[in-house]
């Protein structure tokens, strides 16, 4: 993908009419589509399938975390099935990491390795963790580490941190970054959450709206105002 920074549009939407009367209200505005578990178990691979006949680019958002063999068979079905961006859990450690990497078959299917969710504060982890915990953005960057070399191809990032990620990862990494709510907007149950300009000046490459854009009365509009914000 390019390395000029885009939108994807997040369908976290109850059913496939519903997602895709939203892909229809939005129009060209938007190339990038990002389906995650709540339409994936309903509708799957037909919705992925119906987003790519209309000649957009799936971003599956499933967050693979199981054993290496299981997590090669997905990431090969979703090679298969035509997606161009997937995810998996940092945490699903370098031997799961390595065998999602080696399972793409030749195809376009890029990876990119999920650290700590946006919806977790430093206090919110650390009860998970069961330690101290003061800062987000050095557990991001460790998880970072720890996944060099397994041969994703970026991570997701709150904009935020994704500064400290692209200096671990380098300059070729795709960074991912949620969250993403024009100023004054809800953050809904996002914690670490940026505006457009914040997320495109902190080096994000893919800037990812959901609730924002699929609750406007004028999701076409509010694409545009996001885009409008993206460049300055």
């Amino acid at each position: 993908m390019s390395r000029q920074p885009d939108l994807a549009i997040a369908l976290d939407l109850p059913d496939v009419r519903a997602a895709l009367a939203l892909v229809d209200a939005i129009g060209g505005e938007a190339s990038w589509y990002k389906v995650g578990p709540v339409l994936f178990v309903r509708d799957g691979p037909a919705l992925v399938k119906e987003l790519a006949g209309r000649g957009k680019r799936v971003f599956l958002d499933l967050k693979w975390h199981d054993i290496p063999n299981t997590v090669a068979g997905a990431v090969a079905s979703a090679a298969a099935l035509g997606c161009e961006l997937a995810t998996l859990h940092l945490i699903g450690g370098p031997a799961m990491l390595e065998a999602a990497a080696s399972s793409r078959n030749g195809s376009g299917l890029k990876l990119i390795g999920v650290g700590v969710l946006t919806s977790f504060s430093a206090a919110d982890y650390a009860a998970v963790m069961a330690r101290g915990v003061a800062d987000v953005g050095e557990e991001q960057e460790r998880l970072v580490r720890f996944a060099l070399g397994a041969g994703l191809d970026g991570f997701v990032a709150a904009a935020p941190e994704t500064p400290r990620v692209r200096r671990v990862a380098g300059a070729a990494a795709l960074l991912v970054s949620p969250g993403i709510r024009r100023a004054g907007a809800a953050p809904d149950d996002q914690r670490r959450v940026a505006t457009p300009v914040e997320a495109v000046r902190a080096g994000s490459d893919l800037l990812v709206v959901g609730r924002p854009v699929s609750g406007a009365k004028d999701p076409a509009a509010e694409v545009r105002a996001i885009r409008a914000e993206m460049a300055g």
